[in-house]
């Protein structure tokens, strides 16, 4: 939200309107949900290519001399450890080990680094890591209003971005970025995304978003690229069993809790924010596993939903945090933590507790869906 309560709207806000877009409030922002049929998106994404505006989502400039043993201190990761043109994954804890954030740190210089925070926690990210930069020799600036985000998704993606750009697409790897013109527009280009399909997200300046979406939108044209809203971008991010903030991960949750404990880095020099909290999160899991985030495949039809139970033998033994019909597998599908006894591909005689009819689930490991190299 803006500081008058208003909703903030993204530099291509006119061009989501006049393509017909149904627009949502998502974190304080206008932002566009479909097109016109989600599954229809969706399908695009897997198969051909989606366009993207992610515009919300929260870019903070790290810079200066200690820029990366600030983020060392801030952030769970071994950051120091990235090199120039490359990109982590990682979250931000709180002193107790909940999480705050997960997040991507791309390096893009020596002494400048790009962290891109979930649009629902920019500001509690950006306010984390300004009072964590005390005494350390480096500037946190918030650069949420000199990006827009653009992404192009699908199998399609790196034929339509190769006929815009003289860029190293081909040596471009996954989780990295380099700096480059894409339709005469200075771009980062990254290798990221969110949908489980090859891609690229485009960081560029606000008042060139959209002559670039109209300049993808034509090189598109003749692959199927079409415009892609928030509604698919969450069934593909489910398919491809990626965590969504509020969802999977919360503050009540470290990533030992998420299964994610891998992203903590206790071998970086230095201590670093939950350091001790996250140690002691890593012993408890070892001596007591915590529930583990499985995939759930519905043998009816009945939709499950974030909070609904998931029962075994008249017991509860977990959670639904996300889910969904799934255009890929034609079936709902859902993201549950459950206890480990319950947790293994194949365990029989589980269900999900929709409106106290307890519908049978196949428990699966994730993802549900893996796309083919």
């Amino acid at each position: 939200m803006s500081s008058t309560g208003e909703l903030r709207h993204t530099a291509l806000d006119a061009l989501h309107r006049s393509l017909g877009a149904t627009m949502t409030d998502f974190a304080g922002w206008d932002m566009p949900l479909r097109y016109g049929s989600e599954r229809d998106e969706h399908i695009a994404v897997r198969t051909k290519a989606g366009l993207f505006d992610l515009s919300h989502m929260g870019e903070i400039t790290v810079t200066g001399p200690q820029a990366a043993a600030l983020l060392d201190f801030a952030l769970v990761g071994n950051i120091g450890g990235v090199k120039p043109g490359r990109a982590r994954y990682t979250m931000i804890c709180r002193a107790d080990g909940g999480i705050l954030d997960d997040l991507i740190v791309y390096r893009l210089g020596e002494t400048e680094y790009m962290v891109v925070a979930n649009a629902s926690n920019a500001q509690v990210v950006l306010d984390a890591l300004t009072e964590r930069a005390a005494g350390f020799d480096a500037e946190v600036r918030d650069d949420r209003d000199a990006y827009a985000l653009l992404a192009v998704q699908g199998p399609q993606s790196p034929g339509i971005l190769k006929s815009l750009t003289d860029a190293d697409l081909d040596g471009l790897k996954y989780y990295a970025g380099l700096p480059g013109t894409v339709a005469g527009v200075p771009a980062l280009i990254a290798r990221t995304g969110y949908t489980g399909e090859d891609g690229f997200e485009l960081f560029v300046k606000p008042e060139h978003a959209v002559e670039l979406w109209q300049a993808l939108t034509k090189a598109g044209e003749g692959v199927g690229l079409v415009p892609c809203g928030l509604s698919c971008r969450d069934t593909l991010r489910l398919e491809a069993g990626m965590p969504l903030y509020g969802h999977e991960l919360t503050t009540s949750l470290t990533p030992f809790d998420a299964g994610l404990g891998r992203v903590v880095k206790f071998e970086k020099e230095g201590d670093f924010v939950g350091r001790e909290a996250l140690r002691e999160a890593a012993a408890r899991a070892e001596q007591n596993p915590p529930r583990v985030l499985v995939g759930l495949i519905a043998e009816g039809r009945r939709v499950p939903r974030a909070g609904y139970a998931v029962v075994a033998g008249g017991e509860v033994i977990g959670e639904v945090t996300s889910g969904a019909p799934s255009p890929t597998l034609g079936k709902p599908i859902a993201i549950a933590y459950v206890d480990p006894a319950h947790a293994a591909p194949g365990t029989s005689g589980v269900g999900v507790d929709i409106r106290g009819s307890h519908e049978p689930y196949e428990v699966v490991a994730l993802p549900f869906y893996k796309r083919q190299k």
